[in-house]
């Protein structure tokens, strides 16, 4: 039997910005009833090939088709007429605006004399979550939802819009496993009505999971475009970074004394009662689901957010409640779970975004050297092999991948005692990940303390030496590293007894 034709297909097409040629040549055909992975390293093409059928970006040549017919899209709203809906890997909600508003943007539904019917839009918005498996108010205001959360109002946007071809970029990136599990199954049920999807995730458990077909793109250019059956893990690795990898480089290292101890921290509505203790050279990991109260703490400890009792200690040294800037004098640095929004000031150039926390150190007199900070931003560019034009670009013109390494760089040139960082993988790519867990190994074998938060369980399980598990916010177990499982975890994360289980 000969397979259907492509809903949606590119063909031969390139497309570069300036000097940069983001996709040379590139085909790639989605058809009904399938979902179909797009994989490949931060930087290979797959944002800018998203956008392009999207109608974010028209191709410098080759061709777009549309059930086989060539399509112009000047625009997002003509891809959109055109039946196709995309989910961005970093949500763009509307942070004043509803959860409700937000998925209904410019479609509300009408009542009389033409004003919107808020009591129909609120029931779609909460059929649709009922749908997703989540509880989310729809009448709430998107500002200060998690990332998760937004996410998941992004999904229900484009599920909203009953498209023909559903583009789904790294909607997993910032799920638990429960979340992306309920995804999944509607992900099934949208490709069993004739749905064509395209599904980017660099967890690429995923792409076997759910995937029948893959396309890989490196540097731009068709690696292949092949069925799921039948390949494994490393040939897939292989063809996006074109060499061996070794995703958890973890080294073992004998811990040192207490570095950081937290004690009885207690933040009403968030946690209670959180106490542990990190050790030098040692990797801790704070597992979970989210809203189990794992960033509220790290906030509570690095002094972004007022405890109501308890106290951290650094080196022996009580901390000041509610002040980053003492935090920083003490050794600490955190790596924020959002970088676009907490991490990074995205206008601003990548030197200036690494010595926001040197300027002291890149004075020269009352003003900041421009010599010292370019010199300061090279260093450590090359030191963490960050793929940039010059040092003056915006930040906001990195991959996700480069974008984590500069808030990584970023926080490290402070030379801190302990460093907490937060989803520090969020996606980002195979090859950047194994850099990233090989770059915290090495820093945890020079003595620095690391507390690990992550929603990821392998790497949880390969990285952690002992493996903190919060559930509603309270501490349900303490797992060695090498003994835990994800059931052990998933146990003590979901409430339940284990015999794992502290």
């Amino acid at each position: 039997m000969s397979e259907p034709a492509p809903v949606l297909a590119l063909v031969e097409v390139s497309k570069a910005f300036g000097a940069v040629r983001a996709l040379t040549g590139v085909s790639l055909e989605l058809r009904a009833g399938e979902v179909h992975a797009l994989a490949g390293e931060n930087g290979a093409g797959k944002s800018t090939l998203v956008k392009t059928f999207a109608g974010v970006h028209r191709p410098d040549s080759g061709r777009i088709l549309l059930d086989g017919e060539p399509v112009v899209f000047h625009g997002p709203a003509d891809a959109q007429h055109a039946g196709i809906a995309v989910i961005y890997q970093e949500p763009t909600l509307f942070p004043d605006l509803s959860v409700a508003e937000n998925i209904f943007m410019g479609r509300q539904p009408r009542a009389a004399l033409g004003r919107i019917d808020r009591r129909t839009m609120h029931a779609r918005a909460a059929e649709l979550f009922a749908r997703l498996g989540v509880t989310l108010d729809p009448r709430r205001p998107a500002r200060g939802l998690s990332i998760a959360d937004q996410q998941v109002v992004e999904i229900a946007k484009a599920i909203s819009r009953d498209a023909k071809v559903q583009i789904m970029d790294e909607p997993t990136a910032a799920l638990t496993a429960q979340e992306t599990a309920r995804l999944f199954t509607v992900v099934r049920a949208l490709r069993e009505h004739g749905c064509a999807l395209l599904f980017i995730s660099h967890r690429l458990e995923e792409i076997f999971e759910l995937c029948q077909r893959v396309t890989t793109l490196r540097d731009g250019r068709l690696v292949a475009s092949e069925p799921v059956a039948g390949l494994t893990a490393d040939d897939l690795v292989n063809r996006m970074v074109g060499r061996e990898l070794d995703l958890y480089p973890k080294q073992d290292v004998a811990p040192g004394e207490v570095v950081l101890r937290v004690s009885r921290l207690t933040r009403e509505g968030a946690f209670a009662d959180v106490s542990f203790e990190v050790r030098r050279g040692e990797i801790v990991a704070l597992a979970g689901l989210v809203g189990a109260g794992r960033t509220e703490v790290a906030r509570a400890v690095f002094g972004i957010d007022r405890p109501d009792a308890g106290e951290v200690v650094v080196d022996g040294r009580r901390l000041r409640p509610a002040s980053p800037i003492a935090a920083m004098a003490a050794g600490l640095a955190l790596v924020p779970e959002d970088r676009r929004q907490q991490g990074l000031i995205m206008e601003m150039s990548i030197e200036r975004n690494l010595g926001l926390t040197r300027l002291r150190a890149l004075r020269r007199g009352p003003f900041i050297s421009r010599a010292l900070e370019r010199a300061h931003a090279r260093d450590w560019a090359v030191r963490f092999q960050l793929k940039y034009g010059r040092t003056d670009d915006a930040a906001g013109v990195l991959s996700g991948g480069n974008q984590q390494k500069l808030v990584l760089a970023k926080w490290l040139s402070t030379e801190p005692a302990v460093l907490i960082v937060d989803e520090p993988t969020r996606g980002i790519d195979v090859g950047t990940k194994a850099e990233v867990h090989r770059l915290l190994s090495e820093l945890a074998a020079q003595g620095l303390a690391v507390l690990m938060i992550s929603s990821d369980l392998p790497e949880v399980l390969a990285m952690a030496d002992r493996i903190l598990v919060m559930h509603e916010g309270r501490l349900t177990a303490e797992l060695p590293g090498g003994e835990a499982t994800e059931e052990s975890v998933m146990t003590a994360a979901t409430g339940r007894r284990g015999k794992d289980a502290a």
